[in-house]
């Protein structure tokens, strides 16, 4: 009797443990059932530009290595707020997340600015994303946001090449070409042009087409040679000035709620760092695809005329920078950040200079003729 009762309990104690296996291996099918957990991004960009394009192929990393259990929507500009809204809609949980740039929180504190718009001592967008990962300058944004009160978390990722000077309707020769001239461009880049004389509008990109045509600007500056042909600045102007320092360095920022993110399980919060870098070196091998084709149809197709800016522009511009700069250092965050890319920039640049050698002269010995000169018609 014993030995059936015994031989019924290890029976009932193997079916509960089964049973309970079978629970435990359920639960997780049941949540993926129920759909992925779903994140909300609003970029900064339209539909139909080349910097959406990014964000989306950012989101299409994350939705592809999740599995399933994590999927990032990303919704053009406007959908939700404005775009110089996104920082507040995403601190305050409206959103989840956003993609645009560091730029557009200048008017929060300038200091957001040397993350790209600026000279930054010479270094390019990937050596300032170097001084960002391995310099300290990540430390140095968290404690901006948080000297703000912005709930978030940061991504930087994407280097940019540097942008051109923008389009006009007549060459850029001289510093005093800027006296009086109308002209539009965005965050702390409007400090340095109204310091070289220009009357600065900062207009959305949608706005610049029509501001051209109807001469209430008589230059902008978007980005690129493929945003610049899409929003349609080849067919209102056809000056082309190439070169600039007043964003040679910048890059894109995914910004995410700090409470949606820090409630991610901590393989999605590594997954979309790692996203995030994948997606980095993938948005510069395509730039430099899809913007050297658009550059060629702006010359071939639309009859653009490409100019590098003078030299003496480029230096007034760092002249005015500097004295921009130089205001702002009362701030004594805004001062820490400047000196800690100062002594980043000190030596990479100094090893990117002594090291690289020169594209030019490769290109003129394969193709036969050199890049437009200063002041020259490309």
């Amino acid at each position: 009797m014993s030995t059936r009762a015994g031989k019924r309990r290890r029976a009932r104690r193997s079916f509960l443990a089964a049973a309970g296996g079978v629970a435990t291996l359920a639960f997780p099918a049941l949540v993926r059932a129920q759909g992925p957990l779903t994140l909300r991004l609003q970029s900064t960009w339209p539909a139909k530009d080349i910097f959406h394009e990014y964000a989306l192929d950012f989101a299409g990393r994350v939705n592809g290595m999740a599995g399933g259990e994590l999927r990032i929507e990303v919704l053009p500009a406007g959908a939700v707020v404005p775009a110089f809204g996104l920082l507040d809609a995403v601190g305050k949980g409206l959103l989840d997340g956003s993609h645009g740039t560091l730029n557009h929180h200048y008017a929060r504190h300038p200091a957001f600015a040397l993350w790209g718009a600026g000279p930054a001592f010479g270094m390019d967008a990937n050596a300032l994303l170097a001084w960002h990962k391995y310099g300290g300058g990540a430390a140095l944004l968290a404690r901006l946001y948080a000297a703000i009160g912005a709930s978030v978390v940061s991504f930087l990722y994407g280097p940019m090449p540097t942008q051109p000077l923008g389009w006009f309707k007549r060459p850029i020769t001289r510093p005093e070409d800027f006296n009086g001239l109308k002209f539009r461009t965005v965050g702390m880049s409007i400090d340095l042009f109204a310091g070289m004389g220009a009357v600065v509008n900062a207009l959305p990109p949608e706005d610049l087409v029509p501001a051209l045509e109807r001469a209430l600007l008589d230059g902008a500056e978007f980005n690129n040679a493929s945003s610049d042909r899409s929003l349609g600045l080849a067919e209102v102007a056809k000056v082309y000035m190439l070169q600039s320092y007043h964003q040679n360095a910048e890059q894109f920022e995914i910004l995410f709620n700090r409470e949606r993110f820090e409630a991610l399980a901590p393989r999605l919060k590594a997954l979309i760092e790692s996203a995030a870098e994948a997606a980095s070196a993938d948005m510069s091998w395509k730039a430099v695809d899809r913007y050297s084709r658009d550059y060629r149809e702006l010359y071939t197709q639309e009859k653009v005329r490409s100019y590098k800016t003078p030299d003496t522009v480029l230096q007034r511009q760092l002249e005015t920078h500097d004295a921009v700069a130089r205001k702002r250092r009362n701030d004594p965050l805004f001062r820490e950040i400047e000196d800690s890319q100062r002594q980043f920039a000190e030596r990479a640049v100094r090893w990117s200079l002594d090291t690289q050698v020169s594209a030019q002269l490769a290109y003129r010995h394969y193709f036969g003729r050199r890049p437009a000169a200063p002041g020259k018609k490309r």
